[in-house]
């Protein structure tokens, strides 16, 4: 669809560029005009008193699916090395919820992994498993795992597909919902149904975390929404629960590129942040990266993981993959303690779900302070020594 303005009606009263949130609308030779910030809102529709905004066709906008043909939740399980990511867990917690409420199937589909992965799934809430074990799926890239996802939807039609907000569902997903035309939800913190219209709410931050918007997909099918880990809770574990796995075959399937091998990061201390029970994270307030080489010291002694805010991940003190917040991981370990960290809303998004958080700031009227358990003023260049201390002598 696209929304123009009839000129020959238009009287240059303004009404429409005072309605308009994304100043998408400007006035050039007495007459409003669209620019190309315009996100499609629709608000300026109903506020032209001479009725010269108007919505119309474009050429190859196809008509209005049939959307009683879609039925079932559906979950991409997430794996690394023929392991099962958490997130998967996650998520079928969420569609078994969804799944009942819509009195509905709960399928989870498995690219790599083995079938015995495949039927721990069904522990944990599925009703069916799409399975392919192909060599294809071994080391992840995103064109045959967009291609066969997109397939398994276009033949069995779920009306709902949630994935991981991970590094990898981030990197494929979008390239699903493109090929469906579908609207994709990224980064949702919570989903609900409409039980007025049977529509998933997909819920999430917005504007920088300053409010939290819900999110339709009404016109087209599935509706997916990526989920940020650590934010849905799993149901209880059933191991004599029955379920199905249908195997699926990838012949055919090709792909342009190829992954030769795959670096990870070494370090002292787990960076896998999302599993971490204790996180240790600093922000500019450490100064420099010798400040964060304390602050893996002191990980290490708690068996914990190192974080970061953006700040300090920007100034190059520490690499990305250690960033909690808005625009890094979402975690929720049961101790968190926030060192240098001032508490912008970006950065209490990531964390402020965890059971214990300790904070460490030598300004008193820290935002951090507010979300905090347990706070010391002080700096923390003479607060984590200490600590550090008292630990190894407690081990000792």
């Amino acid at each position: 669809m696209l929304i123009t303005i009839n000129a020959e009606k238009c009287t240059g009263c303004r009404e429409c560029i005072e309605s308009c949130p994304y100043t998408s609308i400007e006035i050039k030779g007495g007459k409003a005009v669209i620019n190309e910030y315009c996100q499609f809102c629709r608000t300026c529709l109903s506020v032209c008193p001479e009725g010269a905004i108007v919505e119309i066709a474009e050429e190859g906008d196809k008509q209005k699916a049939d959307l009683s043909a879609y039925r079932g939740v559906w979950v991409f399980a997430e794996q690394r090395d023929r392991r099962i990511a958490s997130v998967a867990y996650e998520l079928l917690g969420a569609g078994r919820r969804l799944a009942d409420e819509l009195k509905t199937e709960l399928a989870a589909v498995l690219f790599g992994a083995d079938g015995d992965a495949a039927r721990e799934l069904i522990s944990w809430g599925a009703d069916k498993v799409y399975h392919c074990g192909d060599p294809i799926f071994e080391k992840f890239n995103d064109e045959p795992y967009a291609k066969m996802l997109t397939a398994l939807i276009r033949d069995y039609k779920p009306e709902i597909v949630l994935a991981g907000a991970t590094p990898l569902g981030r990197s494929f997903i979008p390239r699903v919902a493109a090929r469906l035309k579908t609207g994709l939800t990224a980064d949702c913190t919570a989903l609900e149904i409409d039980k007025d219209t049977g529509n998933l709410l997909q819920i999430r931050p917005a504007f920088g975390g300053n409010i939290m918007a819900t999110i339709l997909c009404p016109d087209n099918r599935p509706q997916i929404a990526t989920v940020r880990p650590r934010v849905m809770k799993r149901i209880e574990v059933d191991h004599g629960r029955k379920g199905e796995v249908v195997p699926v075959n990838a012949v055919n399937l090709t792909c342009r590129t190829k992954v030769i091998e795959t670096l990870k990061e070494t370090s002292d201390c787990m960076v896998n942040l999302q599993e971490a029970e204790i996180i240790v994270s600093g922000g500019r307030g450490m100064s420099n990266s010798k400040g964060f080489a304390m602050l893996e010291e002191l990980a290490v002694l708690l068996g914990g993981s190192v974080g970061a805010s953006r700040g300090a991940v920007d100034e190059g003190w520490i690499p990305y993959l250690h960033q909690v917040g808005q625009t890094g991981k979402t975690v929720c370990p049961k101790v968190y303690i926030a060192c240098g960290i001032s508490g912008a809303v970006q950065h209490l998004v990531g964390m402020q779900s965890s059971d214990i958080i300790i904070a460490i700031n030598k300004n008193p009227e820290a935002p951090i302070f507010n979300a905090a358990t347990y706070g010391i003023v002080g700096d923390v260049n003479e607060v984590i020594p200490l600590l550090i201390k008292k630990l190894k002598e407690g081990r000792q």
